[in-house]
């Protein structure tokens, strides 16, 4: 079975001490859904905040310190968020993760796979795609040995990136939890901004579901 996640890397919020965040995981991947701990939402929060602050700085011990980093967050002229699409196979054990410097926002790009086209995966490690008819194979990373990949039918990708639109779709609702506890004047205007810049809930295009 293959299962393809959402995820963002958590590197950016190992220091951040603004409000409750979870502890990182092994692999500083967080799978973004409506089943987050809202730790795990303010790491997601933590993440997106740092990633996008652009040199920003608020003042120590504001009480409105998380409000400004919110606030700051939705003067981005479209936020970036480390990370992208992760896929599984249940039944090899075999993952697939982005790779340095890959972003969700382009998550949408994995639908060009179907015109032969290949979404850009990151670096370090170097996620790779071969064409091969009806299907793609994905290799964790290039520079390593190749006998685990992930055959990936092309007629099952709609049906996987569904599930991934549904799940941040739910993910824009643990925000909004999140929002309305630390900045609940930013809460509606901060799920609208994340809609718009991770492309999150317009329906995926009819002719490649």
């Amino acid at each position: 079975m293959l299962i393809m996640d959402a995820v963002l890397e958590t590197y950016e919020a190992t220091d951040v001490v603004l409000w409750p965040v979870a502890d990182p995981s092994a692999v500083h991947l967080l799978a973004l859904s409506g089943r987050m701990a809202p730790t795990e939402s303010g790491t997601a929060m933590a993440v997106l905040t740092s990633y996008n602050d652009g040199g920003h700085e608020e003042r120590e011990g504001s009480e409105d310190i998380a409000a400004g980093r919110v606030g700051h967050l939705m003067t981005a002229e479209r936020v970036i968020a480390p990370g992208g699409l992760r896929i599984r196979d249940t039944a090899t054990g075999v993952t697939v993760s982005p790779g340095c410097c890959s972003g969700l926002e382009d998550w949408r790009d994995w639908l060009g796979l179907v015109n032969g086209e290949e979404p850009w995966l990151g670096h370090d490690p170097t996620p790779h795609i071969e064409h091969l008819g009806a299907s793609v194979r994905l290799w964790p990373d290039e520079d390593h040995p190749r006998e685990n990949f992930i055959d990936l039918p092309l007629a099952q990708l709609p049906e996987l990136l569904d599930s991934v639109r549904d799940q941040l779709v739910v993910f824009l609702a643990a925000v909004e939890g999140w929002a309305a506890q630390h900045a609940p004047a930013l809460a509606a205007r901060l799920v609208a901004k994340l809609d718009e810049d991770l492309a999150i809930s317009a329906q995926l295009p009819p002719d490649q579901r």
